[in-house]
């Protein structure tokens, strides 16, 4: 099976040193969102200036640094889907990322999970194929074992409301079929997003650390599907908290 030809070897014929290079002043800590609307009024809001660019064949990214509570850190848009995230990943570790806290949507497998609330993976199912390539076979990945207690903490002192939980990563957003949202329900998943597994391999295979986290979108626990505040331009006040949410995780463990 080709899923299981994973090779531990770290150089590969293309390398990300192959398009960037270590990035001087490059904060060791960054804060990455998925969603362009809540980035932007992040960015907006914020003191910043552009330190670096990841680009692809769909353009370029810009990779901002700024102050927040007298940490330095990089702020960027990161790429939606398991490849393009994993390699906006890659491309800001060699520049010199050491850890980074990643947020976005996702999906819910549990109504009772409030719109836009907190939730921590600590598990997520590997239902894409890009994992595949930076960790051993498996059905699951742990993902944020290292700051789930400092992470849980935070939101307790600031009386925020919160899940933990697994999450099913898939590629296929429109192959999210009724029967696949049982089995992956009745396999302990509470949520669905597109990245989380493979990012936690990326870091993981490349000794970085990574926290993940999402806000609570679209309900798939239902008859029919409820699109919430997926929208961009839905509840942004809200979304604004959860990028404040993120900055201030990144402060804490940096």
């Amino acid at each position: 099976m080709i899923l299981t030809e994973f090779d531990p070897v770290k150089t590969a014929v293309i390398n990300p040193e192959n398009f960037v290079e270590p990035v001087k002043g490059m904060p060791e800590i960054a804060v990455a969102c998925y969603s362009k609307e809540t980035f932007d009024r992040m960015i907006g809001e914020m003191d910043t200036e552009i330190i670096a660019i990841s680009s692809n064949a769909n353009g370029d990214a810009q990779i901002y640094k700024t102050d927040y509570k007298n940490t330095k850190m990089a702020l960027f848009m990161i790429d939606v889907g398991a490849p393009g995230s994993a390699a906006m990943l890659e491309d800001v570790f060699a520049m010199g990322v050491e850890k980074a806290v990643v947020f976005g949507t996702c999906g819910v497998l549990d109504q009772s999970i409030e719109d836009c609330s907190v939730i921590i993976p600590d598990s997520a199912v590997r239902d894409e194929g890009t994992s595949y390539h930076y960790a051993p076979a498996s059905d699951e990945i742990e993902v944020n074992r290292k700051y789930i207690s400092a992470f849980t903490e935070m939101l307790e002192e600031l009386q925020i409301k919160y899940t933990v939980g697994k999450t099913w990563t898939t590629d296929a957003i429109y192959r999210e079929t009724p029967e696949k949202v049982q089995r992956r329900k009745a396999q302990g998943c509470i949520c669905v997003d597109m990245e989380c597994s493979a990012d936690a391999a990326v870091a993981a295979f490349r000794g970085k650390d990574l926290v993940q986290f999402f806000y609570a979108a679209d309900n798939l626990d239902a008859e029919k599907w409820d699109v919430r505040s997926l929208s961009n331009d839905a509840k942004l006040e809200e979304k604004d908290r959860i990028a404040m949410i993120a900055l201030e995780l990144a402060a804490r463990i940096s």
